[in-house]
C-alpha cells in the first residue's frame, strides 16, 4: 500500500509562490499517473494538474500558466510549482496517485492547506 505523505502549504499574499511536494513511500511512482486537486471551503473537490508516467501533463484553466506539475521519479515524489497565487487558489490540495503501473488501486494523501491572502 503506498502513501502519499504532501508538504509545503501554508499561508502566503497574492501574488506569492509556493512548492507543494507529495512524497510517496510504500511503492514505486514511476510508472503511475499523479495528480494533485483542491478543494476550497463550499465547493467540490477539483482537478489542478496532473502528470503521466511518460511525463505528459494537463492543467485546469483557471492554474494555466501559473502552475507547473512535476515528478522526480528518482525521489519517488510529485511537485507543484504555484506562481502568481490568488485568493480564489485557497484550498486544501491533495496528491493522488491514480490506480495503474504499481498502485493498482490508487492512493490519496491527507491533504496540505494553502491560504492566499488579498
Amino acid at each position: 500500500q503506498v502513501q502519499l505523505v504532501e508538504s509545503g502549504g501554508g499561508l502566503v499574499q497574492a501574488g506569492g509562490s509556493l512548492r507543494l511536494s507529495c512524497a510517496a513511500s510504500g511503492s514505486i511512482i514511476t510508472f503511475t499517473t499523479m495528480g494533485w486537486y483542491r478543494r476550497a471551503p463550499g465547493k467540490q473537490r477539483e482537478l489542478v494538474a496532473r502528470i503521466t508516467a511518460g511525463g505528459s501533463t494537463n492543467y485546469a484553466d483557471s492554474v494555466k500558466g501559473r502552475f507547473t506539475i512535476s515528478r522526480d521519479n528518482a525521489k519517488n515524489t510529485v511537485y507543484l510549482q504555484m506562481n502568481s497565487l490568488k485568493p480564489e487558489d485557497t484550498a486544501v490540495y491533495y496528491c493522488n496517485a491514480e490506480p495503474g503501473g504499481l498502485i493498482p488501486s490508487g492512493s490519496w494523501g491527507q491533504g496540505t492547506q494553502v491560504s492566499v491572502s488579498s
